[in-house]
């Protein structure tokens, strides 16, 4: 796919951060996503995020899978670097780039397809070694790409476009992350701006794995088989020139509500999710209590948003394995190389 540079147009009064940059300095290719699609305001609070902390565009490393969400690194930092993995793989890389090069800002973008079904062995085995790095969850309960099927965290009761009934539990991701020792774990809706940016930025200052499961709305639930509406419906009674889908325009969705309050959302295809904020009182340092916090809140079907839990006593990557503190792609050969004689004590190990 061919994604088109955004147009280089700067109002001479933007503002700038600390490196003199405006925010079109770290935004990237025009979307193709659906209009309305919640990943694309995931982009913006990520442009937002990164601008606001002077990050300079050459240090950030963008990796994601296959999906709707893994076109999202596309989107931001034009100048950073990016890989596009395998479907579900895109942990290995980031452990691999990231044991190579510690002084980048390693920032993964998956869905909940990419990470709980295909990719869920390498994601659980990410947050185990503490891989230093922010990892988002574009969570929206669909294979969109392939046309709305249930993924792996789709609740039960979820209506599929062909109007089969999900009686599968759902995989929740922040509970999975709790249990494994993640340390740190969040969760937030993509039209809350005001919250997930300083989430995405508390996760990029963190030393370590940083969760956050951000709840973000599929704007195609209703193209459903048996719709007049539906693209195939369409193309098997008419002879168009060509075949080229046409995405109805939706609105963003937003959220704004306080601390502590419980606030209804209702989504593109009219049904509803609840979301609750945590009251100031609450302590992201207890994992148990969070864990069941979480759960309770979730039997009342209610998401909790917010930083859900936090350790920063946990060693990452780096200290788990004494790496050196130069990058690994800077040493020189000497200092790469033991010698024969510390070859032969390497080797007096294995015999």
């Amino acid at each position: 796919m061919t994604y088109l540079p955004k147009p280089k147009v700067r109002h001479p009064s933007l503002p700038r951060n600390a490196l003199g940059l405006t925010r079109r300095d770290y935004e990237g290719a025009l979307s193709t996503l659906c209009a309305g699609c919640g990943h694309d305001s995931i982009t913006a609070a990520l442009t937002e995020a990164i601008w606001s902390l002077s990050i300079e565009p050459q240090n950030v490393a963008k990796l994601s899978g296959i999906g709707c969400s893994s076109k999202t690194t596309a989107y931001f930092v034009s100048g950073g670097h990016g890989f596009n993995s395998v479907h579900g793989r895109m942990p290995s890389i980031a452990m691999g780039a990231n044991a190579a090069n510690r002084n980048l800002h390693y920032i993964g973008v998956s869905g909940d397809g990419d990470t709980l079904s295909i990719g869920l062995g390498q994601f659980c085995h990410a947050i185990r070694r503490n891989v230093n790095m922010l990892y988002l969850i574009e969570n929206n309960g669909v294979y969109g790409l392939t046309k709305g099927q249930f993924s792996a965290s789709a609740d039960i009761g979820t209506k599929a476009k062909k109007g089969d009934v999900n009686q599968q539990p759902p995989i929740d991701p922040v509970l999975l992350a709790m249990n494994l020792g993640a340390s740190f774990v969040a969760r937030s809706f993509s039209g809350d701006k005001a919250q997930l940016v300083p989430l995405i930025q508390a996760g990029l200052r963190h030393r370590g794995f940083a969760l956050i499961d951000v709840l973000s709305p599929c704007v195609t639930f209703n193209d459903h088989e048996g719709s007049t509406k539906s693209y195939a419906y369409t193309r098997e009674h008419y002879e168009p020139a060509v075949n080229a889908d046409f995405v109805p325009f939706e609105r963003e969705i937003v959220a704004d509500y306080a601390e502590g309050e419980t606030h209804p959302v209702v989504m593109h295809d009219g049904s509803r999710i609840l979301l609750r904020k945590f009251a100031k009182d609450y302590d992201p340092t207890d994992r148990v209590a969070a864990s069941s916090y979480v759960q309770e809140r979730l039997r009342q079907g209610e998401f909790l948003t917010g930083l859900l839990y936090i350790d920063e006593s946990q060693k990452e990557f780096h200290e788990l394995n004494a790496t050196p503190e130069a990058p690994l792609n800077s040493l020189v050969l000497p200092a790469l190389s033991p010698g024969s004689r510390g070859l032969e004590k390497i080797l007096s190990r294995y015999r």
